[in-house]
């Protein structure tokens, strides 16, 4: 073969390539871009611009992802491109072929030589875009012929792309797309799921005995440390006694004079009738001597308070304790059994819902996130009640299960974490939209 035949044939086949790859195009845009691009491989020129017809403006421009239609040069084409948008026939264009107020603008901006390729449908109706190339040197008769060829292709590529058949059809994809979407998230939305809600909750003692204050006073010193084991019978609390033990002394001075005024009216009353009248009297003073004694006496062995059970004594700091006026009453310590715990659950009222007796119940301890413990309901607040932040909460509690019951070392007292309560089953929109649903009743009040 010899090198012209060679380069026919190198022609011919870039050029099957190239109309392969238009027809593959899958929108306008891409095609667009392939253009203005991708003619180089069958003709080489330095700058190209595709106009398109039926939005009268610049689609594409060589080397630019996308054009910018506020740009001079741009906008510039775009009214050369508008005077022969009824183009039927390729047209060479130079310099000289502009009017005398577009030649500045043409070398500034073009080459020396231009060609403008009319893309005219099958119908041979007018084009439905021009492609302008451009270089410095005049387009040969063998390239027009390539470009006329490769142009047609570009017109019946261009034609299938954003012709009205078309549009309907995305159209019709796009509604079908959008009701299998909305029917997704409809069967999503319709999907079974149980009422869930977290709250605060910490592990608390059950039926825990509660150590009060015998009387009004001071206490003097708490015996044991916080979380101590004790032993049933132990002293725990000791009350200031002082001001007992002086009113004891005061009972038993007047216990003493009562006996001695008693005695002595008894021992007249052998010799004097008339001192057997006040003895009724003494005996009377002498026995309200004797129960106030025993009165104070009791008082003071109250100011020794001692553990009704076995268990761990708990409390705040002691030395908040030392000193501390108490009123009749007043809760001092607990004493709770370290192997008979609950959950002790504050439901924030906004966050409140249908919960039964028997409901489960997942705790997550702060200290050991990962391995939830579980647990029913077995009682449920009333009405909400305020807590220390300021918040309505609901109070609930709840017992530990068998399995839960066996990590004894993690069910220390006092240890906090998460509950996540779930009630009732519902559908899945309800359960995600239910705190936007009852913020919106609140705003609309109803």
């Amino acid at each position: 073969m010899t090198d012209p035949r060679d380069r026919q044939l190198a022609a011919l086949a870039g050029l099957v390539q190239l109309e392969r790859r238009v027809r593959a195009a899958p929108t306008p845009a891409e095609l667009a871009f392939l253009m203005v691009n991708e003619t180089h491989a069958l003709v080489p020129y330095r700058q190209a611009a595709f106009w398109r017809a039926d939005k009268a403006s610049i689609q594409s421009l060589s080397g630019l992802a996308a054009p910018d239609p506020e740009a001079p040069f741009t906008q510039w084409l775009d009214r050369q491109m508008a005077a022969w948008s009824s183009l039927s026939t390729p047209l060479d264009l130079t310099v000289e072929d502009m009017p005398g107020e577009e030649v500045e603008f043409w070398t500034a901006h073009l080459p020396a030589y231009g060609l403008l390729l009319p893309l005219l449908p099958a119908d041979g109706a007018t084009p439905v875009g021009l492609l302008l190339l451009a270089r410095d040197v005049p387009f040969t008769d063998g390239e027009r012929q390539l470009l006329d060829i490769v142009c047609n292709a570009y017109a019946h590529a261009w034609k299938a792309l954003t012709g009205p058949g078309t549009k309907r059809m995305p159209l019709l994809k796009d509604r079908r797309k959008l009701a299998m979407a909305a029917a997704a998230i409809v069967l999503v939305a319709l999907f079974p799921v149980r009422q869930s809600v977290l709250a605060q909750a910490e592990i608390a003692p059950h039926k825990p005995a509660i150590l009060r204050a015998p009387l009004a006073g001071v206490v003097e010193e708490i015996l044991v440390p916080p979380n101590t084991t004790i032993t049933e019978g132990q002293k725990l609390v000791r009350m200031d006694g002082r001001e007992l033990e002086s009113r004891l002394e005061v009972a038993r001075q007047a216990l003493a004079i009562a006996d001695a005024e008693q005695r002595q009216a008894q021992q007249q009353a052998v010799f004097d009738e008339r001192a057997k009248t006040s003895l009724a009297v003494l005996a009377a003073r002498r026995e309200q001597a004797a129960a106030d004694v025993a009165y104070a006496e009791e008082l003071l062995a109250r100011g020794q308070l001692t553990a009704p059970k076995a268990g761990i004594a708990i409390y705040d700091n002691p030395d908040d304790w030392a000193g501390r006026p108490v009123a009749l009453g007043e809760r001092i310590l607990m004493i709770a059994d370290p192997t008979d715990v609950e959950l002790d659950i504050l439901l924030p009222a906004s966050d409140a819902i249908p919960l039964d007796i028997g409901s489960d119940i997942r705790f997550f301890l702060n200290v050991d996130p990962a391995a939830p413990l579980s647990a029913t309901l077995t009682r449920i607040g009333y009405r909400a009640a305020p807590t220390p932040e300021g918040l309505m909460a609901y109070r609930l509690s709840g017992r530990f299960t068998e399995d839960s019951l066996q990590q004894k070392e993690r069910l220390r007292v006092g240890l906090k974490g998460t509950a996540k309560l779930e009630g009732h089953w519902t559908i899945l929109a309800l359960q995600v939209l239910r705190r936007p649903l009852t913020v919106l009743r609140l705003w609309l009040g109803w």
